[in-house]
């Protein structure tokens, strides 16, 4: 009989009851030293208690209102987003899926008041992630992703990763967006090089085609900077928000420019729950902490400390382990048996971790992490590859 939750997951028998920084704990009190953050969600730990006295105030005044109305909380977030980014303009939703589902009405909509309505095609990449609604998987294209759904929306066409001469040979005077993630989260934390965004940020302006940026998994303070792409000293015209943004506190945004945002007019999009007074007051208290240069400066100190003790765990474990990758606090591990052993073997040592795509385990810690908390998550790591180590067959060991 099908369980009272739809089982569209393969749920680990773990449950918390609450968290303390970088800690989720357990129902019988044990402690687990959390890498997964929700996913890149919990962007300041759990229980942060800024985010709590934000939420808490907002919850004794105002909950909900309709967006027929102003709503002073999404104003100032608004603001501040403008204000520490490329954007002119904010439109705020519940969801990463919901923020990529108006990035590609926002591109179609452009293009359509620009008098050519036919051109709709969105140049993305292999491996790629942007969501489960039938526009996202259309546009990520895996058949993981899309098999069963047809038919998919048409106007994608999948290049291969990193590959910039497929790029080239693709766009042209028929292309309406070239969309990508600058570190592929799913796809197993792989960083588009600073030059290839460049490049393909010229390309898109030789050809007159947007640049979609998505920046769900990889914003909000995750590599060091407050958004990835700001490494290669560009800027997108249409960027997908989500994650980080809430720090647990469902919450999407697109930042776009004026340019591309200004044929969205009255009428043309909506949301029930985008951008309601609750969510706005979490949001704005993560851009007050995120933010600030001092902050990111620390998520990048952290995140070269994990990764030169990563190193060293590579080093120490050649057969389980073949390298590492990523920015910032948005790092991986390639691994050369299944991610998702060592994250099995990671929960014997009460220990949180991710498994992602092209054989990856995905470490995506609060930004708050001690380095006292880093350094006993290496051990915990460095204890589990030893556990999946001796499972191997003896040749492995070699």
């Amino acid at each position: 009989m099908i369980d009272a939750i739809l089982p569209t997951y393969n749920r680990a028998d773990l449950a918390f009851e609450r968290g303390e920084g970088a800690w989720a704990i357990a129902e019988d009190g044990t402690r687990y030293l959390d890498l997964g953050a929700g996913i890149a969600v919990n962007a300041l730990g759990h229980a942060n208690p800024a985010l709590v006295a934000a939420l808490t105030d907002q919850a004794s005044r105002i909950w909900h209102v309709s967006n027929i109305y102003r709503i002073p909380q999404q104003e100032r977030l608004a603001e501040m987003l403008v204000e520490a980014t490329f954007a002119d303009t904010v439109f705020f939703t519940n969801s990463g899926t919901e923020a990529a589902e108006l990035a590609i009405k926002m591109v179609r909509k452009y293009w359509d008041a620009a008098g050519e309505p036919e051109r709709i095609e969105i140049l993305t990449f292999e491996g790629a992630f942007h969501g489960r609604s039938t526009g996202a998987i259309a546009a990520a294209g895996s058949e993981k992703m899309v098999k069963g759904y047809g038919p998919l929306m048409p106007g994608f066409r999948q290049l291969p990763w990193g590959d910039i001469a497929a790029l080239k040979a693709a766009i042209g005077p028929q292309t309406a967006a070239v969309m990508l993630e600058p570190v592929q989260g799913e796809g197993g934390i792989r960083v588009m090089p600073d030059a290839d965004l460049r490049e393909i940020r010229a390309l898109c302006d030789s050809t007159g085609a947007l640049l979609v940026l998505d920046e769900v998994q990889s914003g909000m303070g995750r590599t060091g900077r407050l958004f990835a792409h700001e490494w290669a000293g560009i800027a997108p015209d249409i960027m997908m928000v989500a994650k980080g943004i809430g720090g647990g506190f469902p919450l999407g945004a697109v930042l776009a420019t004026e340019k591309a945002a200004l044929p969205m007019t009255a009428g043309s999009h909506g949301s029930t729950y985008g951008g309601n007074p609750l969510a706005c007051a979490v949001g704005t208290a993560v851009m007050g902490i995120v933010a600030e240069p001092e902050f990111l400066a620390e998520v990048g100190r952290k995140g070269a400390l994990l990764r030169q003790r990563l190193e060293g765990l590579v080093a120490a474990h050649p057969a389980v382990f073949e390298a590492v990758r990523g920015q910032g606090l948005m790092l991986g591990l390639r691994c050369r048996v299944a991610p998702t052993d060592l994250v099995k073997a990671g929960y014997d040592q009460h220990l949180l971790t991710v498994a992602a795509a092209d054989n990856t385990l995905r470490l995506l810690p609060p930004l708050t992490i001690t380095e006292d908390e880093i350094a006993e998550a290496v051990a915990r790591l460095d204890r589990a590859a030893t556990a999946v180590e001796a499972a191997l067959p003896t040749e492995s060991h070699a």
